[in-house]
């Protein structure tokens, strides 16, 4: 009788467990904020998934397999895998220059910065850094490119020639264009840098929390947004002060941050296996919820005018590499 109701009562906790896991699934897939469309497989690709850049007139998705010391290219409208860039060195930092039809690579592992003809990916230039090349930003104005590398930023001609290059107080992780300025989050210097693009001035503003890694400009509001990881935290700064003026906590391990300045929310990737929601009221900030996605998942791009943010999801368990889709909803 005891064995049977023991019997009974693993069954009972069995069925609430699966009960637990489809209402957890069916929660992250019909989420209000973000709802997952689709995922659109890599194929063989293993190890850790860095960061994306996207060709609207093509629908082409850039993909940093950094792992996998590869680039993907993804036909976002088709749903697969196009071509790749194979023989990379940590590929970490992808930039697109629609003006020139370029994708530019920065390798980590040998701190070489390549740019291919994206219309066959044949080398257009190459530029050594010597050390961690890293993030790269496009100013889409002037079609200038802005690398990080090593302690310093170096900013590059279409045709990979230097016009200047700044020294930092430590390696430059996310870094976003504003004008003639350029915002940098330098964790190991436990600060953020604000630099002037013409007179090569740099401000800094030092940082209570630890490792800022991701960063995003709010640009209606002058406002540089930078997360945290140690403790988890969103802290969203005025551009001309330095001055903090709203914080909220947020998940663990994020590496990507981004304005949806249409509905007035942030949106955080973080490696734990969630996209943080927050909502943008009065000057604050709200957390609305937690998507869940998978561990390990923490870069992503959002392209607004699709209504679409990209999750990159490295191989895990019996799970392959995939770019997880998901709309923004109102």
């Amino acid at each position: 009788m005891h064995a049977q109701a023991a019997r009974q009562l693993q069954w009972l906790a069995y069925r609430l467990l699966v009960h637990a896991a489809i209402l957890g699934a069916a929660t992250a897939a019909s989420s209000e904020a973000l709802k997952l469309e689709r995922k659109i497989a890599l194929g063989d690709v293993a190890g850790r998934i860095d960061h994306m850049a996207f060709d609207p007139a093509n629908n082409r998705l850039f993909v940093a397999e950094l792992g996998n010391n590869s680039v993907g290219i993804v036909d976002v409208k088709a749903g697969s895998v196009v071509h790749r860039i194979a023989g990379l060195s940590e590929p970490q930092g992808v930039g697109y220059a629609p003006a020139k039809d370029l994708l530019v690579v920065a390798n980590g592992g040998t701190g070489e910065v390549v740019a291919y003809k994206a219309s066959d990916y044949s080398v257009a230039w190459r530029l050594a850094f010597g050390s961690d090349a890293d993030n790269i930003r496009i100013d889409p104005q002037t079609g200038e490119l802005v690398v990080g590398y090593g302690s310093a930023v170096a900013t590059l001609d279409d045709r990979g020639r230097i016009i200047r290059t700044s020294q930092l107080a430590g390696h430059p992780e996310a870094f976003q264009l504003a004008g003639d300025r350029l915002f940098i989050n330098v964790p190991s210097g436990r600060q953020i840098a604000a630099l002037d693009r013409k007179s090569g001035q740099v401000k800094t503003w030092p940082m209570q929390a630890r490792a800022n890694f991701p960063m995003a400009i709010a640009v209606d509001a002058k406002q540089v947004v930078s997360v945290f990881r140690d403790p988890p935290r969103l802290g969203v700064f005025d551009q001309e002060s330095g001055r903090e003026t709203a914080s909220a906590g947020t998940c663990g391990d994020a590496d990507d941050v981004w304005i949806d300045a249409k509905r007035n929310r942030v949106y955080v990737s973080c490696g734990e296996g969630r996209v943080a929601v927050l909502s943008r009221e009065g000057g604050g900030l709200k957390e609305v919820e937690r998507v869940r996605t998978i561990e390990g998942a923490r870069t992503s791009l959002f392209v607004p005018d699709l209504d679409l943010l990209f999750l990159a999801a490295r191989a895990r368990g019996g799970e392959k590499a995939a770019i997880w889709v998901f709309r923004a909803g109102d």
